[in-house]
C-alpha cells in the first residue's frame, strides 16, 4: 500500500483516493515574474515523483498545476507591489509579455529536468470570474468585509484556521503583524479582491485589473488556487502539494476561503516539500537574493539538469536539502557511475542481442523483471517517496548476480518513477565533427607514440565533456552523463 506523509494530520497515512484508482493531484505552479531558482524547482521535482509513483501503482492521475500571473504580491499576506507589476517595471516590458516570458523560461526548466506536464496548467487570468464567484459566496455568508483597499476574509469567524499549520493561532497572528494592514480586524485576515488605485492616488495604474461587483480591482493570490482546483478537478480533491514555505499562510488561506464557502473538506491530503539551503543552512530565496537558477547553476557550467535531479533523489523531499559545489559534484559523479554500469550491462548483452539502436532503446522483450528487486524498489517509492532508498534498491540489483538481461529489464521499468533517463545509457551517438577530429588527432598521436600530445587531447575531449575509454576492444568515446545535452 501507498504510504503518504500528510501535512493535516502530520502523519504518514494509507492513500486511499476519493474515486477508485483515480487521483486529481493539485500542485502550486510558479509565480512568472522571473526565473524559477533551482530551490523552486526541487519542489516540482518531488512533485514529479509523487506523480510517477502514483502511476507506477497504477493510477490514472489528473495533475493541474496553475500558473500565478497576476495577484502575488510581494508579501505574502498582501502587502507590497503585485509581483508581475514589479517585473515589467523591472525589465521595461507589460506585465504580459513578463508573464509570458517566464512562464516559457518555465516550461523550458521542467522539460530539461525530465518532469512530466500537468495535465492541466490553467492561468489566474483565465480564471477571474470563477474566483469572483467564490468572494461572493463567501460574501453572502458573512466571511468577507471591505476596506479601503480591498475585500478581505475574516478569519476569526472560521473555525480550525490553524489545523494545517499545527500552530497556535496566537502565533499566527504575531507572525503575520509583520505585514499587518492596520485597516485588518485581526493580522491573518488576507484579501480576496484588492482595489486598483484611483486616478487621484498618485499611484500608477495597474496594467491587470478587472471589473467585479465591487470595483475595479484583482484577485488576491489565494483565491486564485481554490477557484480553479474546483474548476479542474470538481469532486477529486485528494492531493495538494507546494513548498513548505505555503503551509502558514497560502494553504491555509486556501482551505479558511474553499471550505467557508463550500461546507465541504477542501483535499484530503496535503504535501510539502522542504527548503533547499545553500552554504549556513539558509533557504535559497528571491527575496534573499541569493538563488541559482538551472542555468547558472548547471547549464553554464557544462553540467546535464540531470544531475540536479539525480541530487534531489539522494534528499527525501520532507528533509533540508543543501547545495553546494561539492554535493553536485558528487551527484554527478553519482550519475555518471550509474550511467556507466548500465553501458557495461549493456555491452555483456550485445548490442545485437539486445536490438539497441540508435535514437531508441527497446523497453520490453529484454528480460524478465526481478520480483524481488521490484518489490524492494515499490516498499521504498511507497513509504512516502523513499528515493535514497529506492536508489539502493538499484544499486543492490546492479550489483546482483542476476543476468544482465534481468537486470536491465529491471532497472528500466524503475526508471519510470526516477525519470532519468536511463534507457538512453546504451544509445549509439552521433560524435560532432570536431570531436570526431580530436578523437582521430589522438589516435594518431598514440600510434605515433606521441603520449604527451595523445594526453592533451584526452583532457580536451574530458573538458568537452566526453569519457575516453581505452580498451582492447578500440577506443569508446562518449558524452558523459552529467554533462550538458547527454542523454537528453
Amino acid at each position: 500500500m501507498l504510504f503518504l506523509y500528510n501535512s493535516l494530520s502530520r502523519q504518514k497515512e494509507g492513500f486511499k483516493p476519493i474515486r477508485d484508482m483515480e487521483v486529481g493531484l493539485y500542485t502550486c505552479g510558479p509565480t512568472v515574474y522571473d526565473y524559477a531558482h533551482i530551490g523552486n524547482l526541487r519542489t516540482y521535482l518531488f512533485e514529479d515523483i509523487l506523480k510517477r509513483v502514483l502511476t507506477y501503482n497504477g493510477y490514472r492521475v489528473k495533475h493541474v498545476m496553475n500558473i500565478t500571473d497576476v495577484g502575488h504580491l510581494t508579501g505574502d499576506r498582501d502587502m507590497g507591489e503585485d509581483k508581475l507589476e514589479k517585473g515589467a517595471k523591472r525589465e521595461g516590458k507589460t506585465a504580459w509579455e513578463i508573464a509570458d516570458f517566464y512562464t516559457k523560461a518555465f516550461l523550458d526548466d521542467i522539460k530539461k529536468l525530465n518532469i512530466i506536464m500537468p495535465d492541466k496548467m490553467p492561468k489566474a487570468t483565465d480564471y477571474i470570474q470563477e474566483q469572483v464567484n467564490i468572494i461572493k459566496t463567501l460574501e453572502e455568508k458573512g466571511y468577507v468585509y471591505q476596506t479601503s483597499d480591498g475585500l478581505y476574509f475574516d478569519t476569526a469567524i472560521f473555525n480550525d484556521y490553524n489545523k494545517l499549520s499545527h500552530k497556535n493561532l496566537d502565533d499566527l497572528k504575531e507572525g503575520a503583524r509583520v505585514e499587518a494592514n492596520p485597516e485588518k480586524k485581526s493580522p491573518t485576515d488576507f484579501a480576496l479582491w484588492k482595489f486598483s488605485p484611483s486616478a487621484s492616488s498618485g499611484q500608477a495604474k495597474r496594467q491587470m485589473e478587472w471589473e467585479s461587483p465591487w470595483g475595479i480591482g484583482f484577485p488576491g493570490w489565494h483565491i486564485e488556487c481554490s477557484a480553479m482546483s474546483s474548476a479542474l478537478l470538481g469532486d477529486q480533491l485528494d492531493i495538494h502539494c507546494g513548498g513548505i514555505d505555503h503551509v502558514d499562510v497560502h494553504h491555509t488561506n486556501e482551505i479558511a476561503q474553499s471550505e467557508a464557502a463550500t461546507g465541504k473538506k477542501f483535499f484530503n491530503y496535503w504535501m510539502h516539500g522542504a527548503f533547499l539551503n545553500i552554504a549556513g543552512g539558509k533557504k535559497m530565496a528571491k527575496s534573499e537574493e541569493n538563488f541559482l537558477t538551472l542555468k547558472n547553476a548547471f547549464l553554464k557550467k557544462g553540467l546535464n539538469p540531470l544531475v540536479y535531479r539525480f541530487a534531489a533523489l539522494n534528499v527525501h523531499y520532507r528533509k533540508p536539502m543543501e547545495y553546494s559545489e561539492a554535493s553536485i559534484e558528487s551527484a554527478k559523479n553519482g550519475l555518471e557511475h550509474l550511467f556507466n554500469q548500465i553501458k557495461e550491462i549493456i555491452s555483456a548483452i550485445g548490442n545485437r542481442q539486445l536490438g539497441l539502436v540508435k535514437g531508441e532503446a527497446m523497453e520490453s522483450g529484454i528480460g524478465k523483471i526481478s520480483d524481488c528487486h521490484k518489490n524492494k524498489f515499490l516498499e521504498a517509492v511507497n513509504d512516502d517517496l523513499n528515493m535514497p532508498q529506492a536508489l539502493a534498491v538499484v544499486q543492490e540489483l546492479l550489483k546482483s548476480d542476476l543476468p544482465a538481461e534481468e537486470k536491465l529489464a529491471s532497472v528500466w521499468d524503475f526508471d519510470k518513477v526516477l525519470g532519468l533517463s536511463l534507457d538512453k545509457a546504451g544509445q549509439a551517438e552521433d560524435l560532432p565533427e570536431e570531436i570526431r577530429q580530436l578523437a582521430s588527432q589522438r589516435e594518431a598521436a598514440r600510434k605515433s607514440g606521441n603520449f604527451v600530445e595523445s594526453d592533451k587531447l584526452r583532457g580536451a575531449l574530458e573538458k568537452a565533456g566526453y569519457v575516453v575509454e581505452d580498451g582492447k576492444g578500440g577506443v569508446r568515446i562518449y558524452k558523459s552523463a552529467g554533462s550538458t545535452d547527454a542523454n537528453q
